[in-house]
């Protein structure tokens, strides 16, 4: 992280502010002018000052696929604060800068080892580019459902055994704060010739104070794609992907932005970024500082023996490889004989408490620079709550044994092949031993059992509709009620 008194500038936000204050007439869009066409509702929502600054590419405000001004300057400001060669702002979030990369990276003829647990976007990455995926199966726990991630034995195996991999896609930190070991990771993949890509999408505020993980840039990652809105103080789908070293090409990276991002990007979501790097590169540790002792103080309130666990890696011997984000807080709620969901249910109906992410056996929290320490109390009081209203004795959880799924896999189709074949649905209880046509994946624990381009097993369809008669969340299925499954179309 560089901290330097250029960090105090806000280019993009003050070229914003200058463009908002000059008195004009527009004849150019958006249409609703500035405010004086929009609906009385949406004026009260947003405020006049927004509605004016809803402004499109003017020229003093800079072109994102070619900048030369304030966007220019405000991205050279980013690298700087994030510790990046090149900085890119995102306005159609992470989901666009991990499509960006996958295109930047492969191709048709390229191969890319990608974890099961990686997110949605990386699959459409894959579609888009055409590259043929190695699926890696993340280390997982069953006790609390949930993957660990990449380890660097793993990795080294992975790449052993499928020497053609250029590309290696890590996800760390995942949703319960979950970081796999990036730099011993980083040097495997770049002695192997490769290039290793982070979705860390979670973790835009690691860089920012010495008691969280490294961040993936330190590690020594080739591109880094971060939600700057999911844990700084960047608005909705602004996000951010970093370069850094040679392997990565600039100008090929630019080229496949232009692919995935709109034309006319919301400049209230860049102005955004530039303000909340302005934020972290002044005042990061010290907001940080503040949440880290939010997260402490709440589970410390936990700690006391109860019917409620708290995720903790230090007593887990199959985390050995891995750290937590402190900034996490997963909740198992098992205990009190109620699922995740319905937990979550009864703390944001009745207590106004919103989890990030339940699960069916847990609930995880995000902690951030936004949080308050009253807020914290609340969730305290708010679980200890929980506890009282659900005072019985457990019940069990009905799930089937996990389906067995292989260290490494090459599908017979690429995601790509699978999504431009020939499609049909089957009921689920025929599709077996067919090509799946879309994702189908579980939580927990998030890990998809099938892929598109992959054979859709027995087992796997069992698991499935275990979990979806349990109260588990399959996404991904074009048929939410599992009745039926996308197949590939066998050729005529």
């Amino acid at each position: 992280m560089v901290s330097s008194s250029d960090q105090t500038h806000t280019p993009l936000l003050s070229a914003l502010l200058g463009a908002v204050d000059r008195p004009t007439i527009s004849f150019h869009t958006p249409g609703h002018k500035g405010g004086g066409g929009a609906t009385e509702g949406l004026r009260h929502l947003l405020g006049s000052a927004a509605l004016r600054a809803d402004l499109p590419e003017l020229p003093e405000l800079d072109n994102l696929f070619a900048p030369s001004g304030p966007i220019q300057a405000a991205q050279a400001l980013a690298a700087q604060a994030f510790g990046a060669e090149a900085s890119y702002f995102l306005a159609n979030g992470s989901t666009s800068g991990i499509e960006a990369a996958l295109v930047a990276t492969g191709g048709p003829g390229e191969w890319v080892l990608v974890p099961r647990n990686a997110h949605r976007s990386v699959f459409s990455g894959l579609i888009l580019s055409g590259a043929q995926p190695v699926y890696l199966t993340p280390r997982q726990d069953p006790q609390w459902d949930l993957a660990w991630g990449m380890s660097p034995a793993q990795m080294a195996a992975a790449l052993a055994a499928v020497p053609q991999v250029s590309t290696v896609v890590l996800v760390s930190p995942n949703y319960q704060g979950v970081c796999a070991d990036g730099a011993a990771i980083a040097r495997l993949v770049h002695n192997h010739g490769a290039r290793l890509l982070v979705d860390e999408a979670h973790g835009a505020h690691l860089g920012f104070h010495p008691d969280l993980p490294q961040a993936a840039l330190a590690a020594g990652a080739d591109l880094v794609v971060q939600s700057t809105h999911k844990t700084l103080s960047a608005l909705t789908q602004a996000a951010m992907i970093h370069r850094q070293g040679q392997r990565v090409a600039g100008d090929r990276l630019a080229q496949a932005l232009q692919l995935t991002q709109s034309t006319s990007p919301n400049y209230l979501l860049l102005a955004s970024l530039d303000a909340a790097r302005q934020q972290m590169a002044l005042q990061g540790r010290e907001l940080l500082h503040r949440t880290l002792d939010i997260a402490q103080s709440v589970r410390a309130a936990l700690a006391a023996p109860g019917p409620l666990k708290v995720l903790a890696l230090g007593n887990q011997g199959a985390a050995a490889p891995f750290c937590l984000d402190p900034t996490r807080l997963t909740v198992d709620v098992s205990g009190l004989g109620i699922t995740g969901f319905e937990a979550d249910e009864y703390l944001h109906g009745r207590l106004g408490i919103t989890a990030e992410l339940p699960t069916l056996r847990q609930l995880t929290f995000i902690f951030s620079i936004g949080t308050q320490p009253q807020q914290g109390a609340a969730l305290v009081e708010g679980l200890r709550t929980l506890m009282r209203a659900f005072p019985h004795p457990p019940t069990p959880l009905v799930t089937s044994a996990p389906e067995a799924m292989p260290p490494l896999s090459i599908p017979p189709l690429s995601p790509r092949e699978a999504f431009f074949a020939p499609q049909r649905s089957l009921a689920i209880a025929d599709a077996g031993g067919h090509i799946s046509a879309e994702s189908l994946c579980p939580y927990p624990p998030g890990i998809p059992l099938i892929l598109p381009g992959e054979v859709i097993t027995a087992g796997a369809i069992a698991q499935l509709q275990a979990l979806h008669q349990a109260g588990g969340v399959i996404t991904g299925a074009s048929d939410p009620t599992l009745a039926t499954l996308r197949v590939v179309a066998p050729a005529p």
